[in-house]
């Protein structure tokens, strides 16, 4: 028997290096070679200036591959536009030619699930094929009362859900926010790749089977900056997620309905809408993923008008301190060195949920920045310690019916009721190949920090 809490998870190799790797166009040869191509015409125009079509021809062209090298080094930097697919569907909300653009590059526009062997359900998301593929199904969660015009909302279920034989069986759900502004429900399928890392964390048991969910908390605007928040006059954002969202995916899926397997995620003002809410609904998420997470509004004050009560009331720097749980919270906080303030932040409010008596860990990925390379990289690790926190007592096995490769989700029985549990260790009970790591760490400790040559 040994005091287990979430800690930071070890994933397995094959999952750290995949989502470290960059996308074909995230390459830095792209925008490299336009730097070249520039450099190249640049001096062509000089070595022709008395010939002034073909200097203006020069000239023009080496504005473009400035322009190309510029655009394409900031995708790289990053990391949201990782495939031709990507792009053609970013394209795709333009208009006129710049849609035309989009719909050429587009594959996928004219196929089904049907007709795609690398995708099931969700348009223009690419899904690994196989027995541990997710399945991707959109819904649309619209809630007029709220100033919500629309939702598209991302559903991926786990391998097996749709099989007859585990027709009885119900699963967690990890709702997760996307950043703002201009940011999207496709984000996490897309830059986010949840639907490869999940792919790969249910090959290599590493995981249990969950839904994920990814939400749509742009109100139709999504060049708006909402940061989740209730919008006096305007989209009540904070109540669909808790409302609207939750009670319709619960209906319509096999959720286990209750906070104990509940969590709320995001990354960026995703994290910040994550924390402020999941901090105001202790009683329906158990636990909550941040990464590249913020506390405090900062400008975007200005959406609650500038009411100190209300800027009081979503502050959670200002709350945490004298906050209510309803129950204990486990909480994943993820950055980059690269962003030194995020990992400051994160550390500070660890240390804020430390001071309550919930569990905290900080999960640090060296030489990142606060940008979707980090949230890709760190999105293993938000899974699998929502997976550690989650009860498992009467959930779904694992997903694949390959003999010999069957095994527990977690090694963890889940969240302790107080600070120090006990909490009945379940490795032994896990055949080879696959064994879960056991955490023995109390929910005081100070947060853990891991670096990618260690997690």
């Amino acid at each position: 028997m040994k005091l287990a809490v979430p800690g930071d998870p070890t994933i397995p190799a094959d999952v750290a290096r995949h989502v470290r790797e960059l996308g074909p166009l995230e390459s830095p040869l792209i925008w490299a070679t336009f730097t070249a191509a520039a450099a190249v015409l640049v001096i062509a125009g000089a070595r022709f200036r008395h010939r002034k079509r073909v200097r203006r021809r020069a000239v023009v062209a080496a504005l473009c591959c400035v322009l190309l090298a510029s655009v394409t080094a900031l995708n790289s930097y990053v990391g949201y536009v990782r495939t031709v697919t990507d792009l053609a569907r970013l394209l795709e909300h333009g208009g006129g030619p710049v849609r035309a653009l989009g719909l050429a590059l587009d594959d996928d526009k004219d196929r089904t699930p049907e007709d795609d062997p690398h995708r099931k359900g969700g348009r223009g998301v690419d899904v690994p094929v196989g027995p541990d593929s997710v399945t991707v199904e959109q819904v649309d969660l619209p809630d007029p009362p709220d100033a919500i015009p629309s939702g598209r909302t991302y559903v991926l279920l786990p391998p097996g859900y749709s099989d007859p034989a585990n027709s009885d069986l119900r699963y967690p759900v990890v709702y997760l926010v996307h950043g703002y502004p201009y940011g999207g429900p496709e984000d996490w399928l897309r830059p986010g790749d949840a639907p490869t890392t999940l792919h790969l964390l249910y090959h290599d048991r590493a995981l249990t089977p969950m839904i994920v969910v990814s939400v749509d908390l742009t109100a139709g605007q999504p060049s708006r900056d909402w940061e989740g928040l209730d919008v006096p006059g305007g989209p009540q954002l904070e109540t669909y997620l808790t409302h609207t969202v939750v009670t319709q995916i619960d209906q319509r899926y096999r959720t286990i309905p209750d906070r104990a397997h509940r969590a709320l995620g995001g990354m960026s003002g995703g994290a910040f809408a994550a924390l402020n809410t999941g901090l105001h609904h202790t009683g329906q998420f158990s636990v909550l993923l941040l990464t590249l997470p913020y506390d405090e509004l900062g400008d975007d004050a200005d959406l609650l008008g500038g009411d100190p009560r209300l800027i009081a009331a979503n502050t959670p720097r200002d709350y945490l301190a004298t906050l209510t749980f309803a129950g204990p919270v486990a909480v994943l906080l993820t950055a980059g060195t690269g962003a030194p303030t995020d990992v400051a932040t994160a550390q500070r409010i660890a240390a804020a949920l430390h001071a309550r008596g919930q569990t905290a860990v900080v999960h640090v990925e060296h030489g990142y920045n606060h940008t979707w390379h980090t949230a890709r990289a760190t999105l293993p690790y938000l899974l699998t310690f929502a997976d550690q926190a989650f009860p498992h007592s009467g959930t779904p096995p694992p997903p694949s019916t390959s003999a010999g490769r069957r095994g527990g989700g977690s090694a963890l029985g889940g969240l302790p009721t107080t600070p120090h549990v006990c909490v009945r260790e379940r490795a032994a009970a896990v055949p080879a190949p696959y064994r879960p790591a056991v955490y023995s760490i109390n929910s005081t400790s100070r947060a853990h920090q891991s670096s990618p040559e260690t997690s």
